[in-house]
């Protein structure tokens, strides 16, 4: 019987192989997902790199093109100083020969281990070298004999070639850069590959541990031993969902890093397209004034008297010139507003006839005016010159004629639309709408339809500046504006400008043409400007319409003079001075004497007089620049103003 009872094995004897042959299939695989895991974090770092040398390839790329902003800084600041010879033109090309050894030398160190760009970098340098040489050869000459010398030094077109030549070698390191992007794009896709495959394998084998450990756990029937199991596979889960979230992070870091590159390159792409556009425009102005100019010089050391459409030229080209600086104030929301209350419906109404004339009788012209149409505060003018721009923008889309409706509503922006449209503000808003049965434009167009320079119309026909002029206006006015196209069907843009609740409104008058007001007997004018040239303009045009003028080139000296007892009827002075200001003058001169009209003048609106872009109440101001009519008329007012007060 012992024997026997020695022989037989027990249930607790055979349990043990069981649970040998259960932990060494956990362990193995335990072993796999730990391999598939690692392999998983080595092709996550792999993609980490490629995103790394994207991002380093863009870096390389947008230093090369600060490179390029830096000689054509230099290129344009020469240019400007032998066609004017005013040293003010020296400030972007000095600006430029201390960017450009800075900037040369960041691109070496971006590039120090890719011998391609090396070896262009090493040319460019030459290039650059020619360039420079010819640039300050012609300023030095300019500076010491003058302009006809400055281009006799170097062959004519020589700085054009050489700046050519180093567009064609930025344009050589600018393509091997574009072919590494590629190249480390087709890199960080194959890794993201690799990454995602083995985080699915992974999670396989983690369905095939959990499924084991139920498998064994329901075959073993112990509770206890069915817990460890279960908790192994917790922890293997927990680290396979660890690895995730680290390479979730991870990745989407990178790609936060890459869209603020993206960003900044667009950022710089927007602002040479700006400048380009500027420097395009005031270049041909700058061309008509100083070649006019020239003509007339010429002419006159000749005797020659016939000069008249050559200084008609001249004037055309400044007030081009003036425009173009109001309508980039306007759209950078820095004009000088003059709001009143305005009857939207009066002012489409007064407009009607000037539409239909600039419309052509090709288009039919509708006006839709609401009953009841709350008033608004705003720049009648403004109003006007952004009805008119849209309706231009509009016959343009009609060159076979069409329908404008230009139609008004009272309107209420709720929060919900807010939300869902940038810059505004949840309220009541008077509506003004201009819609023709034109061509329409794209979703790409909507979207860049407010930048300035950018136009769809042909070379010559349009600059590109009419629709950021009404937007920056709108948005100055604290309004909103909303287009709404469809390509063959046509256009609409609301214009949206607050409601104003005041107690009674202003009339919207039309301007009289009157003669030009001169002086009166006695009357003079003190004229305070820090700039010659201006004020010898200022004291001529003011002499010519029959005032006493006195002049000073500062405040204190104006201070001076008044403390002598000079007999002033009117104070005319520039709002931005060396030491003491206009609106610091006007402080101390009233207190001298009290009750003395104040007219300020000056050509950026940013400053004392000027709270975000409104004049304050009871301010006499006369933008730069002006013509001698406007003049006359303001002196005029000022001085009436003040006598009747």
């Amino acid at each position: 019987m012992d024997s026997g009872m020695a022989a037989a094995s027990t249930p607790s004897e055979r349990r043990p192989p069981v649970a040998w042959s259960t932990i060494a299939l956990l362990v193995a695989i335990a072993v796999i997902i730990a391999a598939l895991t690692d392999y998983a974090l080595r092709a996550a770092a792999r993609s980490r790199e490629s995103a790394a040398s994207q991002i380093h390839t863009m870096k390389v790329m947008l230093d090369t093109q600060q490179l390029l902003s830096s000689l054509q800084d230099i290129e344009t600041g020469q240019r400007g100083y032998l066609l004017v010879g005013d040293p003010v033109f020296l400030e972007p090309y000095n600006r430029g020969l201390s960017e450009i050894p800075v900037r040369f030398a960041a691109l070496q160190v971006l590039t120090a281990d890719n011998p391609v760009q090396q070896r262009n970098l090493s040319a460019l340098s030459r290039l650059i070298e020619r360039k420079l040489v010819i640039a300050q050869t012609r300023v030095a000459v300019m500076r010491r004999s003058g302009r006809d010398a400055a281009l006799r030094a170097l062959p004519v077109g020589g700085g054009k070639a050489a700046m050519d030549n180093v567009r064609r070698q930025i344009a050589q390191i600018e393509a091997e850069e574009s072919r590494l992007l590629v190249v480390r794009a087709a890199e960080a896709e194959a890794a993201d590959t690799s990454t995602r495959r083995a985080l699915l394998l992974i999670v396989a084998f983690g369905g095939l541990v959990l499924a084991g450990s139920s498998i064994v756990a329901v075959a073993a029937a112990r509770a206890a031993r069915r817990g460890r199991r279960l908790a192994r596979a917790k922890r293997i889960d927990d680290g396979v969902r660890d690895a995730l979230e680290i390479r979730v992070a991870e990745r989407t870091k990178a790609l936060e890093a890459a869209n603020d590159t993206v960003r900044q390159m667009q950022k710089m792409e927007a602002i040479g397209q700006l400048t380009g556009g500027i420097a395009h425009d005031f270049n041909n102005m700058l061309s008509i004034v100083i070649g006019s100019l020239d003509l007339v010089m010429r002419r006159v050391e000749r005797g020659r008297t016939d000069i008249a459409p050559l200084i008609t030229n001249a004037m055309d080209g400044a007030q081009r010139a003036a425009t173009l600086t109001a309508r980039l104030l306007a759209f950078s929301r820095q004009q000088t507003l003059v709001p009143t209350m305005v009857q939207a419906n009066t002012l489409v109404a007064a407009m009607g006839e000037l539409l239909r004339r600039t419309l052509g009788e090709q288009i039919h012209l509708e006006t839709v005016l609401a009953g009841g149409l709350w008033r608004t505060r705003a720049d009648a003018g403004q109003i006007e010159n952004a009805l008119l721009n849209l309706a231009v923008n509009a016959r343009d889309a009609m060159p076979g004629g069409g329908h404008l409706t230009i139609e008004t509503a009272n309107a209420a922006l709720d929060d919900a639309y807010a939300a869902a449209n940038a810059e505004v503000t949840p309220g009541q808003y008077v509506m003004i709408a201009v819609s023709d049965t034109g061509e329409g434009m794209t979703p790409d167009v909507i979207a860049r339809a407010f930048d300035p320079f950018f136009t769809t119309k042909p070379v010559g026909k349009g600059t590109g500046l009419g629709l950021s002029q009404v937007f920056g206006f709108v948005k100055q006015s604290r309004g909103h504006v909303k287009v709404y196209s469809e390509v063959g069907r046509g256009t609409t843009i609301r214009l949206y400008l607050p409601r104003d609740t005041g107690a009674a409104a202003e009339s919207v008058a039309a301007v009289v043409s009157q003669a030009v007001p001169g002086a009166q007997a006695g009357e003079s004018v003190l004229v305070v400007e820090d700039e010659a040239g201006v004020r010898d303009v200022s004291v001529n045009a003011l002499r010519d319409l029959g005032y006493v003028v006195y002049h000073a080139a500062s405040g204190d000296t104006a201070l001076r003079l008044l403390r002598e007892g000079l007999p002033v009827t009117l104070l005319f002075t520039d709002v931005v001075m060396p030491g003491m200001n206009g609106l610091e003058l006007c402080d101390r001169a009233r207190a001298l004497r009290p009750g003395l009209p104040v007219l300020y003048t000056t050509g950026y609106t940013r400053n004392a007089v000027v709270h975000d872009g409104t004049l304050d109440a009871g301010t006499a101001f006369l933008a730069k620049p002006f013509a001698i009519d406007m003049l006359a008329r303001k002196v005029r007012q000022t001085i009436d103003a003040e006598e009747h007060s």
